[in-house]
């Protein structure tokens, strides 16, 4: 499986996996300011958009932003966000392989913990986050929608 971070001329591939990740998103806003977003994303070596590929189309994805902390002997902490596999590859395996490697990357730079947030209330993809090695009766999240 060839997983690593994504380039920077990557960005298309990444949006059009994204579309296989909410039904129903919000509008992006012009290109010019989504890749504004993208250069701020790939300056910032605290955020890693990761990617699993199969003959070089991006097939899954997450994002693993790493935070700095103050507590936990000054360990830093991490957050995946945006797990998503393209359909036609799910099933076999590269959803969790993804999420293996964020957790690998965020061994490598000594977080303490993982967190990982989900809307879906399936418990097949609650499964799927637990033998990923998460747990969903650690601690309660909490999420507030902020107005735009």
């Amino acid at each position: 499986m060839n997983i690593r971070k994504l380039h920077a001329h990557e960005l298309m591939q990444l949006l059009d996996l994204y579309k296989h990740l909410h039904e129903h998103d919000d509008p992006l806003p012009s290109a010019s300011a989504v890749e504004a977003v993208w250069a701020e994303v790939l300056a910032n070596p605290r955020i890693q958009y990761l990617g699993a590929y199969v003959d070089g189309a991006l097939v899954s994805t997450c994002t693993l932003t790493v935070v700095p902390n103050l507590t936990r002997a000054c360990r830093p902490y991490g957050v995946i966000e945006n797990v998503v596999t393209h359909p036609t590859y799910r099933g076999q395996g590269w959803g969790q392989a993804i999420l293996k490697h964020a957790l690998d990357q965020a061994r490598q730079q000594h977080c303490y913990k993982v967190m990982l947030m989900t809307g879906r209330r399936d418990e097949t993809t609650l499964q799927f986050y637990e033998k990923a090695g998460f747990d969903r009766r650690g601690k309660q999240a909490f999420v507030a929608k902020l107005a735009t």
